[in-house]
This record gives C-alpha cells, structure tokens and sequence, in this order.
C-alpha cells in the first residue's frame, strides 16, 4: 500500500503540467489584444506575466531624474509589520486571480531600507504563493546587509536562491561614495562591489543568484548604453534592462525632453553595446512597444541569440517549445523535478530530442567549435530587455476610456489601451480584488496611495544639536 501510494504522488508530481496554471494561461491569451496575438508572444503560452508590490515601502534615500515614484513617497516611513501585511493581501489577489506560478518583484521605494528579517519574510510570503520573487534596489548597500537576509541567526541559508534588480545610472544621485556620478563609467566600480556580493555569498554559503541590471535612458545617457554593456557583461549580471525615461511620476524630477531618446534609438545603442542585432520579434512579452527582450549569450566577448530569428528552422524550435512544453512550470520548480516532467513530455513526444538536437547542432555551428574551446566551452547567458513606459496624461485617458467600456478614437490613446490590455506586468489591490497594469498604478494610483500612507505611517523629524534633520521611527 505505501509503494503504491508513493508511486501515485510521484506520477502526480510529475506531470508535465498544472492544470491550474494552463488554465490561467488561457485565460490570460483571452484578454489579450489581437494586436498581442501574434506567433512569438509568450503571454497565454508559458505564463502570465510579471507581478509587483505597490504601496509597501515606497520610501528610498537616493534622489533620481526622473523618478517614477510620487511626490508623497518619501514622507512614509518603512515599516516591516505593514510590508508583510500588504505583501500577503497583494500576493493572495495575484494567487487567486493569475494561477499558481508566476514571476514576482518585491518592488516599491529602496528594499534594503528594510530590515534584513522583514525583507526575508516578504520574501518567504511571495515564494509562499507560488512566486519567484526578484528584489529592487539600488544597490547601495553593503555585504553584511545581504549576508543577515540571505543566513539566518545561527548563519544557515534561508533560500537556495536569491534574485535582485539593481538600478545604477548616472542621474541617481546620493550614492555613497559618487554623491553625482559625472558619468555612467564611473558608476562600474559600483556595479562591479555589487556583483561580487553574491559571487562571495554563493562561494561561502552556496546561495545561487540572478541578478539584473536596470537603467533609466534618457538623451544624457544615451550614448553611452553600449559602453556599460561592454564593461560589464562580465560581471554576473544575466539580464540587462534599459528603460526610457517618460513623463511619469514626480514631475519636479522631469528635467530633460526624454522623448528624444526614442525606443530605436535605444534599442540600437544597446546592439551597439552587443555587437549584434537583436531580434526582438522572436519571443514578445506583451505588447513590443512596451517590451522588447532578446535571449542569447555570451561566449568570450561577443553575443549570440538562442533562436536566429532569420532561420525558419529556429522558428520551428520556438514553435514546438509552446506546443510541447509551454504549458510546464519552469518558474520555482526544483531541478531534478522539472527534469522529470520534461523526460515526461519527451517520452510522449520523441520528435522534441530531434528538434532539439538540430538546434544544438546550429547553435554551435554559429559560435563555432574553435571559439567555444578557446573560452573553456564557458557560456553566459545574458538577456537583453528595453521596457517603455508610458506618460502619465496619455495613460490617464486610455484608461478612462477601458473603464467606460469604450475604444478611443484618437489614435495614439488607441494606441495606449491596447498596450495596458497587454500589459506583461500586474499590480493587485486586495481593497477590491482588481489587478491594475503598472502604468496605471504609477500614472493615477500611487498618489493618493502615497499620501493616505503618509498619514498611516508618517516620517518623524529629529533634529540634532547642528540643526541638521534625519529621519527616524515613532
């Protein structure tokens, strides 16, 4: 009776799906706009999209231009009992409404302004539900900080596996140490300290990471988007997201024309920084005048994608990858399980070793067996991603217009609605179960949601003998 009950759990936990999370796939595909149909979208057909926090702890001690938070953010004090409050609601409405399986970004002001046990615990809720969570910061924080989230009291890893996003530009000012960088340059040796953070954690306590590099655009920093990817490719980062600026959040920060520097234009500088073209039509998140993203790695100094979407031979991988396997939960499942319900599908499906070995025999063909033994056969996946965002006026009448059930005449406000209806990134409010896209909640939510917190959880000036002011809890 046991043997036979332990085989049933382990074909159950096998199963090459959830019927759950195809089903909130469906649903998602559903939703989208026939703009968002098309044959390299990835919504509907292996997950549902990115989800984020609001509201939890929009206080951060960097001033930056522009900065998408409102006015009111930095009046609310950090406060761990209400982030693991608001984490739970939010993650329990994302959890109802979008499956069990999902990307998460415990996002809001500067998260390392948290105290190591309570950034722990939001993530331990997130995972709770389902959810691989990613940390936003803006990296200036030291190694004993990362050392008390990662090890608990008695120095014993609390995850396998952490995942941050860290912000560095040259228009962040207060850094410690580059009060106002003079350029993006002189901010590498601090992306560099950042990076080794996390080579030493997993060297001394085994802890794996993913870490993503995140800059905001505009016409100052254009110019030299290739220069960081070039300098830094190597340092650890597995992604590197460049976002132009828009005219969104505190406008006392909107100092420079950022529609100047457009999405080709950033999107070519960072080709420039790859030294390849980076077809971003092979895999789509959403909408691609929201995002675009490329897949590909580094081997020695020079980029590959994983899918040449000039060959319709890769196209057919990609093609079968969401007939065949598109449906698995890749997302926070342990390795030897998702091995197993992969050799599941392949079982069912010889021709996917077929298919996959052709790719294989392509994708080595294109770096070449020379160049793969001159760098040890060492491969370092890196993703390319561009998100814009839109400006705060245009957002406010497409979303009037969703809510009255109407389409927008006027083409760009069109235009704007069928962007949030395939918005690749969600926001919850547990107050009314509904899910906003991020636009939305930046452009016309997280004001009043500042303000009504800057009275739940107010700042306190103390002043000191010189008169200087600081912060402090009640």
């Amino acid at each position: 009776m046991r043997i036979g009950r332990a085989l049933r759990a382990l074909e159950r936990a096998t199963r090459p799906y959830d019927v759950e999370f195809a089903e909130a796939m469906e649903r998602r595909w559903a939703e989208l706009p026939e703009t968002a149909r098309t044959p390299g979208q990835v919504l509907g057909r292996h997950g549902v999209g990115c989800e984020g926090t609001h509201g939890v702890f929009p206080k951060c001690d960097l001033k930056c231009a522009p900065c998408y938070h409102s006015r009111d953010a930095n009046r609310v004090r950090v406060d761990g009992p209400h982030t693991r409050e608001q984490v739970a609601a939010q993650l329990g409405v994302l959890r109802a409404s979008r499956g069990p399986r999902a990307h998460a970004q415990l996002i809001g002001g500067e998260v390392s302004l948290l105290a190591p046990d309570d950034h722990a615990a939001a993530l331990r809720i997130m995972r709770d539900h389902g959810r691989e969570p990613m940390s936003f910061t803006h990296g200036d924080f030291d190694a004993e900080y990362l050392s008390r989230l990662a090890l608990d009291h008695d120095g014993v890893p609390r995850f396998r596996r952490l995942s941050f996003a860290a912000h560095f530009d040259r228009f962040m000012y207060g850094r410690r140490g580059i009060e106002r960088p003079p350029d993006e340059r002189s901010l590498n040796p601090y992306r560099e300290r950042f990076a080794a953070m996390f080579h030493r954690l997993r060297k001394e306590h085994g802890v794996r990471f993913f870490l993503a590099h995140n800059m905001t655009v505009t016409p100052g920093n254009l110019d030299e988007i290739a220069g960081v990817i070039r300098d830094c490719h190597a340092m650890g980062y597995r992604m590197f997201s460049f976002q132009p600026a828009a005219f969104l959040g505190d406008e006392r920060r909107w100092r420079q024309r950022f529609r100047e520097a457009t999405p080709d234009a950033v999107w070519a500088e960072i080709e420039r920084g790859a030294g390849a073209r980076l077809d971003h039509r092979v895999l789509e998140h959403g909408d691609v005048r929201c995002n675009r993203t490329a897949y590909g790695f580094f081997v020695g100094g020079r980029w590959y994608p994983v899918l040449d979407g000039d060959d319709p031979r890769d196209l057919g991988v990609r093609d079968a990858f969401f007939r065949y396997f598109g449906r698995t939960t890749f997302t926070g499942t342990p390795p030897a399980l998702l091995v197993a319900r992969i050799l599941r599908v392949v079982a069912r499906h010889p021709s996917t070793v077929v298919t996959a070995l052709g790719w294989l025999v392509r994708a080595v063909r294109r770096v070449g067996v020379g160049r793969l033994c001159r760098h040890r056969m060492r491969v370092r996946p890196v993703t390319f991603v561009m998100h814009q965002f839109m400006d705060a006026d245009v957002v406010a009448e497409a979303w009037a217009a969703t809510r009255r059930g109407e389409r927008a005449r006027p083409p760009h406000i069109r235009e704007a609605q069928e962007r949030l209806a395939a918005c690749h990134y969600t926001m919850a409010h547990p107050s009314d179960g509904t899910l906003v896209p991020a636009c939305v909640q930046h452009a016309l939510l997280d004001p009043a949601e500042n303000a009504a917190l800057r009275r739940l959880l107010p700042v306190v000036e103390v002043r000191s003998q010189d008169g200087s002011g600081r912060s402090a809890r009640p």
